[in-house]
């Protein structure tokens, strides 16, 4: 791996959002309002959004972002997590390598690659860092699999040994999410704070699995990573079938980011068709209405409230067409200004970072897409480093991928 601890840096003061525009609104009980316009430049206004309404004191200014290059040639890298002494573990999706980063340059780590199924959007993608694991060594990835009967996605538990060089398996978390041509593989992690996990699943492409509770497809799931059990405050904890029992929210088409906000919410990102890629509040059994029946009908509405029952709708969501939205991470530090406590969202067709910033209720306030963020392609998964800066990867492909770090000034 070629590493640049300091090269081509972009310092640039963010340039200033358009004014507010009409939002794109869907008719009927539960449109949302909280829809974003957007032109082609990227720049974003929510209705109604309030310039510096997402703080409620302190410094309201939006820092100048200094953004470089901190790992290069790399290939999809899909995730990037901090495990302490500086290091930084992450992955590459379609290579299926696990490396690790520590003072300016990076070594492979020893990891069963030819076990990971490899196809379109599916491979070694999501990490999770046990809360343990400077003691432990314990770590999760979400992956491609082959099962006697094909492919699956799972979430399978590792130990890293103390000098970083070798993974070993503990053994499989969950598994059995569908899965079709790698199309729509999902897959997020997320340890929350109370300990419990929580996975973001892909539909497959496949039309019924969203609503259809017992698969696992289209869904967030929760359970407890030590012992592979559903969480107790799960909505369908005592159902007969097994999968439903992991269940928390359902409805959904390509679950691509996990975040909690500092109140202890937990939001989603989802990519949308051609419209409508979505961030949504987590509700306990919440239905968030995606479904693409009959066959894979990619025609109807992300959230629809003609099915049955009630369906959530989203916080904020791209309109037509979409942005491709992907990893997100809540910001956090009082270095961030204006952008504290904001949701930075990875964005991959439409190449920027998106900060999201939402009031105490959970209402979109304004969209922000700095211009430093819009020089280095597709943007996938968004961390937040121990010191609070923000480490992006890159998802542009053929070794021309990079892992940033975004710092405000």
């Amino acid at each position: 791996m070629r590493t640049l601890s300091a090269a081509l840096v972009a310092s640039v003061a963010v340039t200033a959002l358009l004014p507010a525009a009409a939002c794109e609104a869907s008719s009927g009980p539960g449109s949302d309002r909280s829809a974003a316009t957007h032109d082609r430049t990227g720049e974003t206004a929510s209705a109604g959004a309030r310039p510096g309404g997402d703080r409620p004191g302190g410094d309201r200014r939006v820092p100048q972002l200094h953004v470089s290059r901190m790992i290069t040639g790399l290939d999809h890298p899909w995730d990037v997590q901090p495990i302490g002494q500086g290091r930084l573990l992450y992955t590459q999706r379609d290579r299926a390598t696990l490396s690790v980063w520590q003072h300016g340059s990076s070594h492979q780590v020893r990891f069963p690659s030819s076990k990971v199924w490899v196809s379109g959007e599916t491979g070694l993608m999501s990490l999770a860092i046990d809360p343990s694991f400077a003691s432990s060594g314990r770590f999760y990835t979400c992956q491609g699999g082959t099962t006697k009967h094909g492919h699956e996605v799972h979430v399978l538990a590792w130990h890293l040994n103390d000098a970083a060089t070798r993974a070993t398996r503990l053994g499989e978390v969950i598994g059995g999410f569908p899965t079709s041509s790698g199309r729509h593989g999902g897959c997020r992690l997320l340890i929350a704070r109370d300990g419990s996990m929580l996975v973001g699943t892909g539909d497959a492409a496949i039309g019924t699995n969203p609503e259809d509770l017992h698969s696992l497809g289209g869904k967030t799931l929760r359970l407890d990573p030590r012992t592979g059990k559903p969480w107790p405050t799960n909505p369908f904890v005592h159902a007969k079938n097994r999968h439903q029992r992991f269940i928390q929210t359902y409805g959904h088409r390509n679950v691509q980011g996990l975040a909690q906000r500092r109140d202890g919410s937990l939001w989603s990102v989802e990519q949308g068709t051609y419209r409508d890629d979505e961030v949504n509040k987590l509700r306990n059994g919440g239905d968030y209405g995606y479904n693409p029946v009959p066959g894979y009908n990619e025609d109807v509405p992300m959230t629809d409230q003609s099915l049955p029952g009630k369906q959530v709708r989203a916080r904020w969501r791209s309109g037509n067409p979409t942005l491709a939205t992907s990893g997100g991470t809540f910001v956090r530090g009082k270095k961030w200004g204006a952008l504290n406590g904001a949701l930075a969202v990875g964005v991959l067709k439409d190449e920027r970072l998106l900060f999201l910033s939402f009031d105490r209720t959970g209402h979109l306030q304004r969209a922000r897409a700095p211009r430093p963020l819009r020089q280095f392609g597709r943007l996938r998964s968004v961390t937040v480093a121990p010191d609070h800066d923000l480490l992006v990867t890159t998802d542009n492909g053929n070794g021309n991928d990079a892992i940033l770090r975004v710092s405000p000034r």
